[in-house]
């Protein structure tokens, strides 16, 4: 537990020394450091794990000092070590490590090496301060940190002005979630005199029954907080743009880290929630229309890692309709197995455009099964765990528990029966979709020179997460229920009068997504100028327009909030107000212009203007003399 400590420490030193070397330190040197100070802090995070697990599984609390003391509010820098935590832990500077090392390789010969690598290391220390903080102030000190290190990564090609726009558009959108928190933040300290999360988790039954429309708008910005962080309706269209970062960047926000911070919190919050069931319902909708939405747009995109980043959005979907549903365990067992396989997809689409020369239009490549048979292995796997292929693949076992849990659910709230099709429904068109991306990379004509890619630190980190994606992963599943048992995360109960059918609720959803994997293997392997030639009707062109746009949402922002926004700051840039005040300097300004144009040395002139000058004061005499009687 002393050691806990390090696993913070390291990417921190990490980011210290590449951020004061910057250019300055050679290529080799900036990896050894970026990748190294990552691997140490995993070796250590497994040496705190198995003390944990030595010691009984019993949670932990090291204090380090006292981050502020203002009027009795005082919250420590104390980190937490529990089961929940340590899986995230585990998560985080695992597949943390195995992205550093792709990194190496990936990022190769790009300008501000070390810059990266900084940012990378910044990272996931933020995010390991998320996890590890045993109070709502420190959670949030890492929730900020790694809403900037994503700013700064998803910005890193910051030349393309696309690009600042998309990290711009990232920051600007989770920061909205944020408010929300903060909001959580501040009602919770209201109500419990304190932001310690243990205390907040054992106390909520009884402090939040006092007032149930304060607990209800407690949970529901909770809720909204962690929903822009883990891209999920109304705060998901900044995930799809967030694809401008590089592609380990990708991998490491959307497999492992900042996106999975969502379903952490709610897990860690579950009493807080269990008080609200309308909440709880709210949030299985909000989980089930996201996975929908993303998988019709990812039925449509063209771009390799956009289909990644819709998938990604659709299989948080999953997670958030397991955590209304109260099963918390089977998401975040989810949650890990999409860490593996979603990395495994996203380090292996950066292998192929780098294969292709940066190409990332899957209609522009075809036919690497011929030229790389390691990475179409790598890419099949990760497809399929994504798909959930029944028994050979991760995902099969995590998915069918959230679908199986939701239709139990169902027998008691029959929302949760309409749910349960969703999710059904959005298995099948994740069947669908994978297979169109394998078939069109893979199987399909090559229109771009296939570039040799070669290196331990490409095929190694790819090897590992493919092994991790595959039935044989399964083992993990024991251990990871026994730690979160040990953290009081509740398990999910079934009645015996429903455990069958709910086994066999999972046998059709399993079929149901082997049909959509027969369905693509129809459409896009034996019709595929059908399915062409329906896109080339009016009716396709529009309908594909409609979900490659993810049904307008961004459309529908920028009409009614981006314009406006942009309306009222150009109106304010001119400062009307501080306008006002310069009239009189421009009365003088006029006047001096006038009477220097008058300066032209002419007698004539001269003469002329005082004639005309005594003829006006004439005239303003008489006209007051009349005036006057």
């Amino acid at each position: 537990m002393s050691y806990l400590y390090l696993t913070i420490l390291f990417p921190l030193i990490g980011f210290v020394l590449l951020a004061a070397g910057r250019n300055k330190l050679p290529e080799n040197v900036a990896a050894i450091i970026g990748a190294g100070s990552v691997g140490l802090s995993a070796l250590f995070a497994l040496i705190a794990g198995m003390d944990f697990v030595q010691q009984g599984s019993v949670a932990q609390a090291q204090h380090l000092w006292t981050w502020f003391n203002v009027g009795g509010f005082a919250p420590g820098v104390s980190l937490h070590l529990d089961g929940l935590s340590l899986l995230m832990m585990g998560m985080v500077t695992g597949v943390g490590f195995l992205i550093h090392i792709f990194a190496t390789w990936y990022m190769r010969g790009e300008e501000d090496f070390a810059r990266f690598f900084s940012y990378f290391n910044l990272f996931v220390a933020s995010m390991l301060v998320l996890v590890l903080g045993d109070n709502l102030a420190l959670l949030f000190l890492g929730w900020e940190g790694v809403g900037l290190c994503s700013y700064l990564l998803i910005g890193y090609y910051y030349q393309n002005p696309a690009n600042g726009f998309a990290a711009i558009k990232a920051f600007t959108v989770t920061r909205v979630g944020d408010v929300f928190l903060l909001i959580a933040l501040f009602l919770l300290y209201q109500q419990f005199g304190t932001l310690h999360i243990g205390t907040i988790v054992a106390n909520a039954s009884q402090v939040l029954a006092l007032d149930h429309n304060l607990a209800l708008i407690t949970s529901l910005m909770l809720f909204l907080g962690a929903a822009g962080k883990s891209a999920q309706i109304p705060l998901q269209t900044w995930l799809a743009d967030a694809m401008a970062g590089p592609t380990p960047v990708s991998a490491l926000i959307h497999a492992a880290t900042m996106v999975t911070a969502g379903i952490y919190l709610c897990c860690r919050m579950f009493s807080v929630f269990e008080m609200t069931p309308e909440v709880m319902q709210f949030i299985s909708i909000t989980g089930a229309v996201t996975l929908l939405v993303a998988g019709f747009a990812a039925l449509v995109q063209t771009d390799i890692k956009r289909i990644l980043a819709y998938s990604t959005m659709s299989q948080l979907g999953y997670m958030f309709m397991a955590v209304g549903a109260e099963a918390y365990q089977a998401g975040l067992f989810h949650m890990l197995a999409h860490a593996f396989f979603k990395a495994l997809l996203f380090l292996s689409s950066g292998a192929v455009i780098l294969a292709y020369h940066h190409e990332q239009n899957i209609f522009k490549m075809g036919g690497l099964f011929y030229k790389n048979k390691f990475l179409f292995a790598c890419f099949a796997i990760g497809g399929g765990a994504l798909a959930a292929i029944p028994f050979i693949t991760i995902g099969f076992f995590s998915k069918d528990a959230i679908l199986g849990a939701v239709w139990a659910q169902g027998q008691s709230v029959a929302l949760y029966n309409s749910l349960y099709w969703v999710g059904v429904a959005g298995a099948f068109l994740t069947s669908i979709y994978t297979f169109r991306l394998i078939s069109v990379v893979f199987f399909g004509e090559e229109k771009t020179h296939y570039h040799e890619i070669k290196g331990a630190t490409y095929w190694a980190p790819l090897g590992i997460l493919a092994v991790l994606s595959t039935g044989l992963a399964y083992f993990l599943k024991a251990p990871v229920m026994n730690i979160l048992n040990a953290a009081h995360i509740p398990a999910f109960e079934v009645s015996q009068a429903i455990e069958e059918g709910m086994h066999g609720a999972e046998h059709l959803a399993v079929g149901i997504a082997l049909v959509g994997l027969a369905v693509g293997v129809v459409l896009f392997a034996f019709a595929y100028k059908a399915v062409q030639g329906f896109a080339a009707t009016s009716f396709g062109a529009g309908l594909a327009n409609i979900c490659r746009n993810a049904f307008g949402f961004d459309s529908l922002y920028n009409l009614v909030f981006v314009q406006p926004y942009l309306l009222i700051a150009k109106i304010l840039g001119r400062d009307p107000i501080d306008g006002l005040w310069l009239v009189l300097p421009a009365i003088v300004n006029s006047g001096n212009k006038f009477t220097s144009t008058r300066q032209t040395g002419s007698l004539r002139e001269y003469a002329s203007s005082m004639s005309l000058g005594v003829v006006v004061l004439l005239m303003i005499l008489i006209v007051i003399q009349v005036v006057g009687k």
